[in-house]
């Protein structure tokens, strides 16, 4: 869905923060990139949680599944 993310410069970023600037005054612009930046710290601590239930789910079934085979 947002792979041409990944396709653009660093130049063509700086385009756009700047176009941005113009449009809505650097405060807007500020406070927009520090919302940006809370919400992907708090969906990589999500993905790091569910990982870790995932594996740690995984480690007690095999745990459980060793005890149940002696």
């Amino acid at each position: 869905m947002l792979d041409f993310i990944k396709n653009i410069s660093p130049t063509e970023l700086v385009i756009i923060a700047l176009i941005l600037i113009v449009f809505f005054g650097s405060k807007v612009v500020i406070n927009l990139s520090k919302g940006a930046g809370e919400t992907f710290r708090e969906i990589k601590k999500i993905k790091k949680n569910f990982t870790e239930a995932i594996e740690d789910d995984g480690d007690k079934s095999s745990k459980k599944e060793k005890e149940a085979s002696k």
